[in-house]
């Protein structure tokens, strides 16, 4: 504990990371003797072998006089036997046309390993035979390189753990054969959350199971889906719940019904005209496209589902309120219910689809569509709302020209009603801007604050 004093009194920690004084700790031990650095990992024997017949079956033959010894390269792959009638109690493993060999260093008899390798041995390096399914000459063939590493791993917390380390000691000696030419078998790790019931992890053993089956005959598969994907990130554990199903199911209902009002409003679809569009309209665009930009961001960078859907809620409310009065408005409108259904698509595709035909009259599905385009000039706001404080208390908000100056700023917001009487008979001291945000007026007079 005192030489542990003096190395803090020293200063070596100031603006080090954990990492860097952790190292300086078991440099400053290691000088003097009072310890070494050890990495320890968690690891234990991998039990590979098991005794059933679906398994890969392991390459070794057991003989009387040489002990275990491969078979010849030659004789790979070894093939299970084919079961043409099975008795109870029989193991096909078992059978001598199978077990019974020739040792192929001695020509003695010997007997064939019967244990196969466990389901882990080959859905370690499924991810890059999947790559080249039609290798005939070895494992993998140059379309692995091609495909490979995986860009994104999905699973569960025993997949981070097992199998993650499993596929990337089986990628490693892949690499090291010349059988593939990258370092890691995966680029990116999401582990996704368990589902829970009343708290607890669903089980067979707890008798907790919720049998979706009911749930997608009553609801339908794509409000099944629509909670799962809303109840929570998928990183985080689900609670499962009966009645946030229904509530998806009356989100899908009320989408379905606006997609309606909007095909019996008896306007034709026209072209959109952005230089034709009124203050109402011009609004919904931007909430359209913002919601666009957010929802392409959560979808194929963030994977939060949840953030996505609750973004597509606010804009279908928003679409609720707009009122459709010309040919522009309308199609404003179709653009927005456009929008809304491509997006929710690869959560509820079904629905989603039936929407897409009606709105659009055409063959074409929406996954062989592009992804919708952001508009930028949609975004972009000729107004913008700040908050306005006096000494870091909120007090007002203004509407302003989004191309104001400061001077213009400062001035708008000494004029704001409630703001005034703040600061009367004040000296401003000092004006803070935060472009988009906010601007905070510091002023002498302590009644003020």
């Amino acid at each position: 504990y005192t030489e542990r004093g003096v190395l803090q009194s020293s200063g070596e920690f100031d603006g080090l990371t954990f990492e860097q004084a952790f190292a300086a700790i078991a440099e400053f031990l290691e000088k003097r003797g009072l310890g070494k650095r050890q990495t320890n990992y968690r690891l234990r024997d991998w039990g590979i072998s098991r005794q059933r017949y679906w398994g890969a079956p392991i390459p070794v033959i057991n003989c009387p006089a040489c002990g275990a010894v491969p078979v010849p390269e030659q004789d790979l792959p070894v093939r299970l036997p084919e079961i043409k009638t099975l008795k109870a109690g029989e193991n096909p493993l078992h059978d001598p046309s199978f077990t019974d060999v020739i040792c192929p260093v001695c020509g003695g008899e010997a007997r064939r390993e019967t244990d196969t390798f466990d389901t882990f041995f080959e859905s370690s390096w499924y991810y890059a035979r999947f790559c080249c399914p039609d290798s005939t000459e070895g494992m993998l063939n140059a379309e692995a390189d091609q495909w490979l590493p995986v860009d994104y791993y999905v699973g569960g917390i025993e997949h981070a753990i097992l199998h993650l380390l499993y596929a990337r000691f089986f990628h490693k000696l892949m690499r090291d054969m010349g059988l593939v030419h990258s370092d890691e078998p995966f680029t990116r790790l999401l582990t996704q959350g368990m589902v829970l019931k009343d708290g607890a992890k669903m089980s067979k053993s707890k008798g907790n199971v919720v049998d979706p089956e009911g749930l997608v005959k009553q609801h339908g598969a794509d409000t099944v889906r629509l909670f799962m994907m809303f109840a929570a990130p998928p990183e985080q554990s689900l609670e499962w719940s009966d009645k946030g199903v229904e509530g998806g199911s009356r989100f899908l209902h009320r989408l379905w019904r606006q997609v309606q009002t909007h095909l019996h409003a008896g306007f034709k679809v026209t072209e959109l005209d952005s230089g034709a569009l009124q203050e109402e309209d011009v609004n919904l665009r931007r909430l359209t496209h913002q919601t666009l930009a957010k929802v392409t961001d959560d979808l194929q960078r963030r994977l939060t589902f949840n953030t996505a859907i609750a973004a597509v809620m606010e804009l279908l409310n928003a679409i609720g309120r707009f009122e459709v009065s010309n040919l522009q408005s309308h199609a404003v409108r179709q653009e927005a219910l456009c929008n809304v259904v491509q997006m929710l698509s690869p959560i509820v595709p079904h629905v989603c689809e039936v929407m897409w035909q009606q709105l659009h009259g055409h063959l074409e599905t929406i996954p062989e569509m592009v992804w919708p385009r952001i508009d930028q000039q949609a975004l972009q706001q000729d107004r913008q709302e700040l908050v306005i404080q006096v000494n870091g208390k909120v007090r007002g908000k203004i509407s302003v020209p989004s191309d104001a100056n400061d001077e213009t700023l400062k001035n708008l917001a000494q004029k704001e009603p409630n703001v005034a009487r703040f600061i009367e008979g004040c000296d401003i001291r000092k004006v803070i801007i935060v472009p988009k945000r906010l601007i905070n007026l510091v002023v002498s007079q302590a009644n003020a604050g």
